[in-house]
């Protein structure tokens, strides 16, 4: 019996869209148009026979034959860039002291990390997750090496996206009828809270902030439990929370606006060539 031959771009596609959600998000990261994105995952199911990938509320839901092939592609995908390293890479050594706020780590940095790693074996990884008021200070002191932060200036590192800033709340709670409006923030400084107070003054929405805490964790844990809404970025947001939308007109929330997501670079690591492949595959995976 001819089996079909699963072509690697066909599965570099797939493991991409797994990773990122999406058709759309997925599209940037392998430098490709959505539609041939989806035309990769077309003919991997037809060689398949069966669909590896359906379409969910939120986001792309893989399937139980998907799961079956997800890992069996991550190991071709791994031996590949092993191949490519072995043959063709720079061997690379040593340690890079990275910094990202809890809110990107999961759906930004793991792609990043991920394809790092299966051609680096080399490299020490040591990561710091916090929030990018605490991140940008210790980049510019040497601390880190390297950073994913929210940009709090126009010209500072280089830009890689932008992440939409959303209202969000506890379904099972309608805390946004409540007035004053009680709410859970990050810390003094941060710009998510700074971002928050001023379109809620603008606004004029009286409000009261009932929980503040630089973790992530915490502000779902206070959402979660009906003490307040909050703002998180969009990719941030579990599943057991709920963006605000079309709330009733005497009860509409201001709109947000976006955090430009930026990757900053120390100075004393000009001269790693750890550090400069980090970079460049922060650039080649995130980059718009």
């Amino acid at each position: 019996m001819k089996y079909p031959d699963f072509q690697i771009d066909w599965l570099r596609a797939f493991v991409a869209v797994v990773d990122a959600g999406s058709l759309s998000a997925a599209a940037p990261m392998l430098h490709r148009s959505q539609s041939a994105v989806s035309m990769q995952i077309k003919k991997l199911e037809n060689a398949l026979g069966k669909p590896v990938l359906v379409r969910g509320p939120r986001h792309m839901e893989i399937t139980a034959a998907g799961t079956e092939l997800l890992s069996y592609a991550r190991r071709m995908l791994e031996l590949q860039a092993q191949t490519h390293a072995a043959l063709f890479g720079i061997q690379l050594e040593g340690r890079i002291r990275l910094g990202v706020p809890d809110d990107y780590a999961t759906t930004y940095l793991a792609p990043v990390l991920r394809s790092f790693a299966s051609r680096h074996h080399g490299v020490e990884i040591e990561l710091t997750c916090e929030q990018s008021t605490s991140l940008i200070p210790k980049v510019g002191r040497g601390d880190l090496d390297l950073a994913l932060v929210s940009r709090d200036k126009p010209q500072r590192g280089k830009l890689l996206f932008q992440e939409p800033l959303v209202w969000v709340g506890a379904p099972q709670f309608e805390v946004w009828r409540k007035t004053p409006l009680p709410i859970a923030v990050y810390e003094s400084g941060s710009m998510a809270r700074t971002e928050t107070i001023a379109a809620l003054a603008a606004k004029r929405r009286a409000y009261r902030v009932v929980y503040h805490s630089a973790s992530l964790t915490g502000q779902v844990a206070a959402v979660e439990s009906g003490l307040a809404v909050a703002v998180l970025t969009r990719c941030s947001v579990p599943a057991s929370l709920q963006p605000l939308h079309n709330l009733p007109k005497e009860f509409e929330l201001p709109a947000l606006g976006t955090m430009n997501v930026a990757l900053l670079r120390s100075k004393a690591s000009q001269r790693s060539r750890a550090v400069d492949a980090m970079y460049e595959q922060f650039v080649h995976t995130l980059g718009t």
